[in-house]
């Protein structure tokens, strides 16, 4: 069961990230008429999200594989990894979650429910 709960939490992190990833040109487009450099900081803080939240989940899943549930390193890297999407999550509710765009509202409680099964899968 702790193999399924981390690598549920890995996946959900994972997807999320790509979520990003994919409509970036999109939602930087949304933004309107904005300076070059603005354009930049939103693009490169959007694919920024992105990578983290899809490393996260690749790192969660490489640790549970190669080095096995329940191992004390795989313990730590998966909580380590919860404890950013945790950060993450309390960004975006105090962020992103405030604006009346569902997804932005949605992904704080995503992060939370990712990094929740993590340390869930760390408990024996």
């Amino acid at each position: 069961m702790q193999s399924v709960l981390l690598n549920t939490g890995a996946a959900i992190s994972f997807l999320w990230g790509l979520g990003h990833l994919m409509p970036t040109r999109n939602v930087v487009a949304d933004f309107g008429k904005i300076s070059a450099d603005n354009r930049k900081i939103i693009t490169m803080e959007w694919i920024l999200e992105g990578l983290t939240l899809s490393f996260l989940g690749v790192l969660v899943a490489l640790v549970v594989h190669l080095v096995g549930v329940g191992q004390p390193a795989t313990v730590i890297v998966v909580r380590a990894c919860a404890a950013m999407l945790f950060l993450m999550a309390g960004v975006s509710a105090a962020t992103g979650a405030r604006t009346s765009v569902l997804p932005m509202k949605l992904c704080p409680i995503v992060k939370a429910v990712a990094a929740g099964l993590m340390i869930a899968g760390t408990l024996s």
